[in-house]
Parts: structure tokens; C-alpha cells; sequence
């Protein structure tokens, strides 16, 4: 598919942002598929912010600690000397590859991809034509675009292509507004399959999921209505949910306090600290791989504006080949649904979705495996990316922003 030279890719991350274990996958699922792929790819940090998760006493700045983190983890997947931390405000501070060779790579790559959209576009990053903006969390960036701030013009700008796990971002059902300057295109996460198998081990009993249970500062203002990030709100609505199946779920939450514990455990939820999860990414992998499915909910944004937004750890969980139970954003006119995967919008159907896994566990499973392959596998998306960036040629070429 590519040349035998094997390109150069650029990953520009946020691992030590978000040193938690689904996120953490998430990027690495990225970088060994493009590897696989056939490109020589390389992880750089240069967003700019504090690693907090990292400071101590004898680093208070968490640099060090940071840097430490993103080598133990790449050096796992034999990358260890394929990546650079570069804080910009760590006063000159560098890690990883010199400041010079990463400069070459960004006049050199044939690729360079902004993840998340974390990290703010530098002139080297963009003088090539292959810088690509890949958005993970839809609503905020369009709502902005909507409001004509020039700040986050600004940042998109310097990019030549745009992508978004915003499924359903061009269906009628979607009430994001969308950007008539910058044209997105739609992606699902990226899952290398074989990461998550065996896929045969422990009891199965439990729904489970990983998340936060309150995140209240995040949300959003469009059209005098307020979205909210909050994950809390949405669980709510269907707090009764353990008293009306025998089914087990267990929830392990972040940002969740004592009373807010007594109270899901009163109601009938399983509750577990995610930390010893989160910091582990064996320990996330396993607790994934020993569930009966996910049974998750979706933020209010993309809920109610239904951009069809879809988590990668949802992604993961099928990928183990564990159906998946989530709260639909407006992904079903895009994934399957019916059994490997159910969206839902009232109690009934969830109470419909764990009757059916439930009754068909086994084919429930199959089917949770074949929509990962088909819809999330690195070599369905991945190859789509290349072939709508026109990479999958003999030589790089710059990217032509299709709104240009």
C-alpha cells in the first residue's frame, strides 16, 4: 500500500494530560495501527499543560514525571525511542528525541495529527500542508465556530484536514451547528482487534463501565439552552434501573463522593473507585475482558444536539467482543444496533437490550466482535482516513482542505 521507505507520522497526544488507561489505549490504538499500516510513527507532546496527575515534591512542575510516564508507556509497544515531550512551559525542558530531530520530522512526515485537537497548531507544525485536526469530543469547537470566535478560527486554520467521531454529523437529526468554512469529516475511534484478545476470560456476571460520575464546570451555551458534560444527570433518569432487571451493573466512577456512592449502592448499583483501573492499563484491560458488556451513558450534548458521538471505550469493549449497552447520541443510523450493540432513549429499552444479551449471550458476543471489526478496526479506519487524505499513493503530497 505504501512505500517500502515507510513514511513518517506524526501523533501529536495528550497522554500525560490524561494518564488514564481508556484514554491512553485510545492513542495507542492509533499509533500501532498506523504502524501496521506501514508508516515509521512517532509521539509528541507539545500541548502545553501542566501534567498534574505527575507532580511531586522533588518535581512540582510534574515534567519529569510526565516524560517518565509516556516512555514506560511506549516502550511497551517497542516505541520507546519514537517519542519527544516537549513542555512549553517547562522552561526549556525536553525529553525523549532531541528538539532537532523533531523538527525534522514535522518538515518530513507525510502525516501530522492533532488528537483531540489538544495541542495548539506552531508554524512547524502546519508548513507542510499535513497537518490534520482529529476531534474526539464534538459540541464546544462548533458552537464556537458557530459564534464566529475568532480564537478557535484561529486554531483550526493552521490545518489541512478535519475529522470528528461525530457520527451523525450530516444525518437531518443532528442539531450541531456545522461550520460552512471548515468541512469535517466523519471517523469512528480506531481499535487494533488482537489488543483485546484472549477475550475469553473470567465470570461475565457484571454490566460495567469506566467514567466519571461528575464533571459539572464542563458545559456548554447554545441558543439560550445550557449542555451539560455531567454524566451524573443522564444516570439519574435511570436510577432505578437495578430494581427492575436481575441483572448486575457495576459502575466504577471517578469524581464520585461518599454520599453519592451510599446513594447508586442504596438504589442497587455496584460501585468501585476507577483509580486502581485508570492507572493500570493491564487492569483496565482485564476488568473490560471479565465483564458481561458495557452498560454506559452519553453526555447531554451529544445526546440531545445527537451528533452520534461514540466512545472509544465503548469501541474497546466490543473489540473484547462485550455488547454494549449505551445512551444514544444519533450513532444508529450509523453503527448496527439490535445486538451487539443497543442504543437507548428510554428504560424500556434497556430493559429490552439486557433481556435480549441476556437470552442470546453468545451470538450477543459474536456479533459485538464482528461490528468492532467492521466498523472500528484501524484497517477499515485508518484506510479511510488515508484514502480521503489521498495518502495511500506512492509519495506524500500536501493535503488539500476540501473548503479551500
Amino acid at each position: 500500500m505504501l512505500l517500502a521507505s515507510k513514511p513518517k507520522l506524526v501523533f501529536l497526544g495528550m497522554m500525560s494530560r490524561f494518564p488514564v488507561a481508556g484514554a491512553v489505549w485510545g492513542a495507542i490504538h492509533y499509533l500501532i495501527g498506523f504502524q501496521r499500516l506501514g508508516f515509521d510513527v512517532y509521539y509528541v507532546e507539545s500541548h502545553g499543560c501542566t501534567p498534574r496527575n505527575f507532580v511531586r515534591e522533588d518535581d512540582p512542575n510534574g515534567w519529569a514525571g510526565a516524560a517518565g510516564f509516556i516512555d514506560r508507556v511506549l516502550r511497551r509497544f517497542d516505541l520507546g525511542d519514537r517519542w519527544a515531550y516537549d513542555p512549553l512551559a517547562g522552561n526549556g525542558l525536553h525529553f525523549g528525541i532531541s528538539k532537532s530531530a523533531v523538527s525534522r520530522l514535522y518538515a518530513e512526515a507525510a502525516l501530522i495529527i492533532n488528537y483531540h485537537g489538544g495541542t495548539v497548531p506552531l508554524p512547524e507544525h502546519s508548513a507542510t500542508g499535513r497537518l490534520i485536526f482529529l476531534e474526539t469530543d464534538p459540541v464546544e469547537l462548533e458552537i464556537e465556530l458557530f459564534n464566529n470566535d475568532r480564537n478557535a478560527i484561529a486554531f483550526l486554520e493552521p490545518h489541512s484536514a478535519f475529522f470528528t467521531w461525530g457520527l451523525n454529523y450530516y444525518s437531518p437529526d443532528c442539531k450541531l451547528p456545522l461550520s460552512e468554512r471548515f468541512h469535517f469529516k466523519t471517523t469512528c475511534p480506531a481499535v487494533v482487534h488482537d489488543l483485546w484478545s484472549p477475550n475469553d476470560g473470567g465470570p461475565c456476571e457484571l454490566f460495567t463501565t469506566v467514567g466519571n460520575w461528575r464533571q459539572v464546570h464542563l458545559k456548554v451555551e447554545f441558543q439560550g439552552e445550557i449542555y451539560h458534560w455531567n454524566k451524573e444527570f443522564e444516570f439519574q433518569k435511570i436510577i432505578n434501573l437495578p430494581s427492575l432487571t436481575p441483572q448486575k451493573f457495576e459502575l466504577a466512577l471517578a469524581s464520585c463522593t461518599d454520599e453519592d456512592r451510599v446513594m447508586l449502592e442504596e438504589k442497587g448499583w455496584l460501585v468501585r473507585d476507577s483509580a486502581a483501573l485508570s492507572d493500570d492499563m493491564d487492569a483496565y484491560r482485564q476488568y473490560i475482558i471479565q465483564s458481561r458488556g458495557e452498560f454506559t451513558v452519553a453526555k447531554d450534548q451529544n445526546i440531545r444536539l445527537r451528533t452520534g458521538w461514540f466512545s472509544e471505550r465503548s469501541a474497546q469493549y466490543l473489540a473484547a467482543g462485550r455488547p454494549v449497552i449505551t445512551q444514544e447520541t444519533g450513532f444508529s443510523n450509523v453503527l448496527p444496533t439490535g445486538l451487539g450493540l443497543f442504543g437507548f432513549s428510554t428504560m424500556d429499552e434497556i430493559l429490552a437490550a439486557v433481556e435480549t444479551i441476556n437470552a442470546r449471550y453468545e451470538e450477543s458476543r459474536r456479533a459485538a466482535s464482528e461490528i468492532a471489526r467492521d466498523f472500528f478496526d484501524y484497517r477499515v479506519v485508518l484506510t479511510k482516513m488515508l484514502d480521503e487524505l489521498g495518502l495511500n499513493q506512492r509519495a506524500p503530497r500536501k493535503i488539500t482542505h476540501p473548503g479551500r
